[in-house]
């Protein structure tokens, strides 16, 4: 099975991890991988490092990158060049830029061949990954409306399999906006190296030392790119609405009992893992908050097995995700998390088990839910799970367990060969006559199994 996986970019973040993650873990005698990437563009952090870490080599078209521009045609020709020397069984396009370009390629190589006229048209089968989608809360009306239309034109045209990652997201892309047809769907949760994080009751004290926080002190962190459409500005809004009504309730202590004593002595500090071109934007909404003396800006990390055990509950106020990765590596280490009830957080933390503050949040089995751009929601969730170590415990305990059962990395490479060998066995007598009746090129990088 040959496969080349195209991304727009390795920058920081799910996306990035996923395909390395196949790349490596889709090398062996059965398969042989090419990954190939974009250019990550200035303001992001480039992950090719995990690439390197995994065993992986992308071969790097710089022209690809994540926005629209010119360049686009020199890599859709480029693409389709490499897709004739290399002649793979499957393309595996992953997130909107690469799925375009990709696809567009995949469309000219499949029919720009001598043999079409006979009706025999090159043999090669396509997939793509919605990691999330860019249908809503990214780009105005009618670049929206364009990417819509675009995407429904490509499932029709050369896409024989459309892979999302929740059943929330497959409904949102094919139930609301219309793309695909219902049987090229086929829902493949993502995975991850669980065992990555088994230790982190040893870790906890780690990733706080460096921030100077004491063991009785409760972390609040948010993990994610300081992007628009992670939302950060209502973290940070939540968290001065919480800042107050903290403050509020300590007033109203007896002074000197020894609950009063208790709630002084645990202070609550915020953190903000992660970079991007919000940054300067974000710190100066913080100061304006009054939020600098409880609010750390950490940046970047490459330590997730460190900084998620520091975290005593995780927050997420994205306004569209796919299947953030955030929330399950903070589950797989038990950390109780809140998140904004968008895309395929809804399936992470399971369908409401009660609602509270007149309807403002969720509890679910596996965390909270509060709706999208609702500070007062997500402040009350969160001053929720402050209060109730209990329930933290609880929901995270239910988490690891959720996530140690559904998104193991050797469960997300079992269903992504299944899916490649059911496609290929569909075509297997189309797909056996091509191996046979091309020449593999000298060039090629690979040999035909």
């Amino acid at each position: 099975m040959k496969l080349v996986r195209v991304i727009a970019r390795l920058n920081v973040g799910g996306p990035a991890r996923h395909v390395v993650w196949l790349t490596a873990g889709l090398q062996d005698a059965d398969c042989h991988s090419l990954l190939v990437a974009g250019t990550v563009p200035p303001g992001e952090e480039d992950m090719g490092y995990f690439a390197t870490q995994n065993g992986v080599e992308p071969l790097l078209i710089p022209e690809m990158s994540r926005e629209v521009s010119f360049k686009d045609a020199l890599t859709i020709w480029k693409l389709y060049r490499l897709f004739g020397r290399e002649r793979p069984d499957i393309v595996h396009t992953h997130t909107a830029k690469a799925g375009t370009v990709g696809r567009v390629a995949g469309l000219l190589y499949r029919w720009l061949t001598p043999a079409t006229l006979l009706g025999r048209p090159r043999q090669c089968l396509f997939v793509h990954t919605f990691h999330g989608h860019v249908f809503h809360s990214y780009y105005g009306p009618l670049k929206t409306r364009l990417f819509i239309s675009i995407e429904k034109a490509l499932a029709r045209l050369v896409t024989d399999r459309i892979v999302v990652i929740s059943e929330q997201q497959r409904r949102e892309i094919h139930e609301r906006f219309g793309v695909g047809r219902a049987d090229q769907f086929v829902v493949i949760p993502l995975g991850l190296d669980v065992h990555e994080f088994s230790g982190w009751r040893n870790r906890r004290q780690l990733f706080r030392d460096e921030l100077g926080s004491t063991s009785d002190e409760l972390l609040v962190g948010i993990v994610g790119r300081l992007t628009e459409v992670k939302n950060h500005d209502l973290f940070l809004r939540a968290v001065a609405i919480l800042k107050d009504r903290l403050a509020e309730e300590k007033s109203r202590l007896p002074q000197g009992s020894a609950t009063e004593q208790r709630v002084r002595s645990g202070r609550v500090r915020f953190v903000v893992l992660g970079d991007g071109n919000l940054r300067d934007k974000l710190e100066a909404q913080a100061q304006a908050l009054g939020l600098a003396e409880d609010l750390i800006f950490a940046g970047n990390r490459r330590d997730p097995e460190n900084f998620y055990a520091a975290l005593d509950i995780v927050a997420l106020t994205s306004l569209n995700e796919g299947t953030p990765l955030t929330l399950i590596e903070a589950m797989a280490n038990a950390r109780p998390v809140i998140a904004t009830a968008v895309g395929g957080v809804v399936d992470l933390l399971g369908e409401p088990a009660a609602e509270n503050q007149q309807g403002r949040y969720a509890v679910c089995p596996r965390g909270l839910s509060a709706q999208s751009n609702d500070a007062v929601g997500v402040a009350a969730g969160l001053f929720h799970l402050i209060e109730n170590s209990e329930l933290r415990t609880e929901l995270g305990n239910r988490g690891l367990e959720f996530v140690t059962s559904n998104y193991s990395r050797e469960r997300l490479l079992d269903d992504i060969k299944a899916l490649y060998k059911q496609l290929l066995e569909r075509g297997a007598i189309q797909v056996q006559y091509a191996a046979q009746a091309i020449p593999s090129s000298p060039e090629s990088r690979f040999k035909r199994s």
